[in-house]
């Protein structure tokens, strides 16, 4: 099992962090927004289900990053860059 966590921030100023475990082949995505005056992250979680393309893309920039320091193997990238190759078909 490998986890990957990223945050972006928002033009608000909240900050939205997101999780993607990697277990048994099959990837679970899920976002949480922290800011201000938030205190429990997990009543604002966000699982996807399906995930979009979007989300699928700043995964695979995340793990490339982590490739390219040595953190992260490259047969991650290739299975997220066969299923986003799949979605741009199937739209």
């Amino acid at each position: 099992m490998t986890k990957h966590e990223w945050r972006e921030e928002r033009e608000d100023g909240v900050h939205l962090y997101y999780r993607a475990v990697h277990h048994g082949g099959n990837w679970t995505i899920s976002s949480f927004i922290r800011g201000e005056g938030r205190r429990d992250p997990e009543e604002e979680k966000v699982h996807y289900d399906p995930v979009p393309t979007e989300v699928w893309k700043k995964l695979r920039e995340v793990l490339f990053n982590k490739y390219q320091r040595g953190r992260c193997p490259w047969n991650l990238i290739v299975k997220i860059d066969k299923r986003l190759e799949k979605l741009s078909e199937e739209s």
